[in-house]
């Protein structure tokens, strides 16, 4: 690895004529093209290795004969308290389950808190109950952690930063590189609740039929279906920043192979399709904080989704599309009007500051 600088991370491999940026840009941080090539030109540059470089939600390691899941993610949702739930729940729910995409069983959680100066006592505490709760319904502990405040007006509210520790006890490789051509594409439920709900409480909108957020514990799904299924899994990933299709395009970009998805084949509620569409918003690209996406062996995808289906978190999961060889890295979805469309990565974001 060349320890020179590496080339400009702010230019998106757009097509768009994108004037340069020299500094961070919102768009930095939103999980589409332009955190992409922040990550791949300074971050992966400057700590190559080889769990960091299969750009996974989370990293496999091996530990004394054993292998562990880690994740880390920061959480920095606006407004703190949402329909459905809060930043606290949030980070805990978030994190076990980027550490659950591996198969893993998580077990431990850390928890760092930025709180502006001012915050109310009240409200922390109501996030750190939360917290306590969510975790104890994932059957994990909060083990260590820090705290900073920060002067009033350099901050915003609370920003909380978790990582979270799990034990793998299969031998399959679960992983977004590991997509086989033939595989099918299964969508665990209805898509971009946790974003309109979000934006529902920060913009002070009311719908007819009121979005709560999905967020949920991911965990007792992928369980008993990794226990059942072991190596027909090949890829999951929960759909959180960029949502549908930041993950799809994800799987195609690190396993080399295309995407063909059903448009008439992803759930989602009729008040979230309607609200998207008030709003000119397109769910493939809004977050979910309780949604997942599979790859797995087209002989074993009907038991599997019959399995999900028993399981309230997957009650309404269906086979959304297939992998096909060749067209790498290219994710497309045949519309409603039967006419195909490209599903690209995002250069920005929708709706920033979701999660």
């Amino acid at each position: 690895m060349s320890d020179s600088p590496p080339e400009p991370i702010d230019l998106a491999d757009c097509p768009l004529p994108i004037a340069p940026h020299d500094t961070i840009q919102m768009g930095h941080g939103a999980g589409g093209r332009m955190t992409q090539s922040l990550i791949s030109r300074l971050f992966r540059w400057a700590f190559d290795n080889e769990a960091l470089n299969k750009l996974d939600d989370m990293a496999v390691v091996p530990l004394d004969g054993s292998k562990l899941s880690v994740s880390t993610d920061s959480f920095v949702v606006d407004p703190i308290f949402f329909p459905g739930g809060d930043i606290g729940e949030l980070a805990v729910y978030g994190t076990v389950n980027d550490v659950a995409m591996a198969g893993a069983r998580p077990v431990y959680l850390t928890a760092a808190f930025i709180i502006e100066e001012g915050l109310p006592l009240t409200d922390l505490t109501r996030v750190v109950i939360s917290m306590r709760d969510a975790a104890r319904r994932c059957d994990v502990t909060i083990i260590t952690g820090d705290t900073k405040v920060v002067p009033k007006g350099k901050g915003d509210k609370l920003f909380i930063t978790t990582t979270g520790i799990g034990v793998v006890t299969h031998p399959h490789t679960i992983s977004g590189s590991n997509l086989q051509p033939g595989d099918k594409i299964i969508l665990s439920g209805s898509i971009a609740e946790h974003g309109m709900a979000v934006l529902s409480k920060r913009e002070g909108m009311r719908f007819e039929i009121p979005v709560e957020s999905d967020a949920a514990n991911l965990h007792p799904l992928v369980c008993p279906l990794v226990r059942t299924f072991g190596a027909g899994i090949h890829a999951m990933r929960d759909a959180t920043r960029g949502g549908v299709a930041a993950v799809l395009n994800e799987f195609a970009a690190g396993s080399k192979v295309g995407i063909r998805i059903q448009e008439q084949a992803i759930p989602i509620l009729p008040a979230v399709a309607s609200a998207c569409g008030m709003l000119g918003l397109d769910p493939l690209y809004v977050a979910n904080e309780g949604k997942m996406l599979l790859s797995v062996a087209a002989d074993r995808a009907d038991q599997i989704l019959t399995m999900m289906r028993a399981h309230p978190l997957g009650k309404n999961a269906a086979i959304i599309g297939d992998v096909v060889a060749g067209s790498a890295g290219l994710v497309s979805m045949q519309t409603l009007l039967g006419s195909w469309r490209i599903v690209d990565v995002p250069l920005s974001e929708q709706l920033p500051r979701i999660c």
